[in-house]
């Protein structure tokens, strides 16, 4: 039996409000998970491990913005047409090679490197061509249709930082600078597992007193959609020996483990005895509502979160308290979600002292975005979360949401990033 050392989700067992949760989060948790190098075309997901420093200015030479004329802007008249002869062509990826003179104008297209001495670019469309020579309409502006040297990315910036999350931008970002590879994260290695003689998988025979399991496939989803390694652990009896072996066969080749239920006091709730038995169990009872105390601690060395048995309490504990887990342990720091401010549609009364989460529809109408509540409340409504666009989110102080009152409103996308 191997016995853990320093939990860092050890605590008081006192009520918590959820910002103070987050708050010792942020301190006690760190990445678990070594560096490698991953080719550009396989960063999308990863989380950067260093700083990117840009090695050149983008653009790295001044270009036009349009197709036009390249021009002196003192050569041009204030007062009426200005003509100028047309002596040279320059195309994207095709320097002059020489400065331009005084009193010439440069046919130029989009993207094509400007020569030294030209400072601003005229459109076609403000032009007319007349033999060997542009006629210019007056109004030209200094500077204008003028890409800038570094106007993108100036050498030596940090322009992507340690702990980012790559998107399809940064990774463009990252491409027009030349990078090949960035050093990123490896992928959190998480195991996912359900309790229950009563639960079976979806396709099994649903005996009486069955249910399907959901909240795993949940997890595992919203794991998947964090760039997680996920091994699926399955189902596991209502044994001591056989989840605690279990969990001791796996925790030394995952970085997170995870389960929902199976934690509770229940003479049938075994998971927090294996757990307990192989490494430290910590209860975190936070004031909110749906959810539960939710479980966290170690199996060995491998944190290990036990999140509620109802479905939907599974689901919204996984999103405002093991996602910023999972985000810690893999290496993010952007573990805040941002919630946005709504009209309500409704009223409501609520107890004061807790964090409490309202499943809602936005509402389109008058020009304006509402927001009203899922007629139903129950944890064990997973349809309501499927008939929602995202969560109410009630602060500990708040006792009535008025109709037409400001509410706060955390979309579903806002947790799926």
């Amino acid at each position: 039996m191997s016995q853990a050392k320093d939990c860092c989700f050890s605590g008081e067992e006192k009520m918590m409000p959820l910002d103070d949760a987050i708050a010792k989060l942020k301190t006690t948790v760190s990445p678990v998970v070594a560096e490698e190098a991953v080719p550009l075309r396989d960063c999308l997901g990863r989380v950067l491990a260093q700083d990117v420093i840009a090695p050149m200015s983008v653009p790295p030479h001044n270009n036009s913005a349009v197709d036009g004329y390249a021009v002196q802007h003192q050569d041009l008249l204030s007062d009426g047409p200005t003509t100028l002869p047309v002596t040279e062509r320059i195309a994207a990826g095709h320097p002059l090679g020489r400065a331009a003179e005084q009193g010439e104008a440069l046919r130029i297209f989009t993207g094509a490197p400007v020569p030294e001495g030209s400072d601003t670019i005229v459109m076609q469309e403000d032009t007319a061509i007349d033999g060997e020579n542009v006629v210019i309409n007056p109004g030209i502006k200094l500077g204008a249709n003028l890409r800038h040297a570094g106007e993108d990315i100036t050498m030596g910036d940090v322009i992507l930082k340690k702990g980012t999350k790559l998107r399809p931008q940064e990774i463009g970002l990252a491409a027009s600078v030349g990078c090949q590879s960035l050093m990123t994260l490896k992928k959190l290695r998480v195991a996912v597992f359900s309790t229950g003689d009563e639960v079976k998988n979806p396709g099994q025979e649903l005996v009486p007193g069955g249910i399907y399991d959901s909240n795993r496939f949940i997890i595992m989803s919203q794991l998947e959609g964090m760039g997680c390694d996920i091994t699926d652990l399955g189902i596991l009896p209502d044994r001591l020996d056989l989840i605690q072996g279990a969990l001791e066969k796996a925790a030394p080749d995952h970085d997170l483990m995870i389960t929902s239920g199976g934690v509770s006091l229940g003479e049938e709730d075994h998971v927090k005895a294996a757990v307990e038995a192989l490494g430290a169990l910590h209860f975190w009872k936070l004031a909110i509502k749906p959810g539960r105390p939710i479980a966290l601690g170690q199996v060995g060395q491998t944190p290990f979160i036990g999140l509620p048995g109802n479905p939907v309490a599974a689901l919204v504990t996984f999103m405002r308290i093991g996602r910023p887990v999972v985000m810690l342990l893999s290496g993010r720091d952007d573990i805040n979600p941002v919630l946005y401010q709504v009209k309500s549609a409704f009223d409501f009364d609520k107890k004061p002292g807790r964090r409490e989460w309202l499943r809602a529809k936005l509402i389109k109408g008058d020009g304006e975005l509402s927001v009203d509540k899922f007629k139903a409340d129950g944890s064990g409504i997973l349809n309501s979360m499927v008939q929602s666009d995202g969560l109410i989110e009630l602060g500990e102080d708040c006792t009535e949401v008025k109709k037409g009152s400001l509410v706060n409103f955390l979309p579903f996308s806002e947790v799926a990033r």
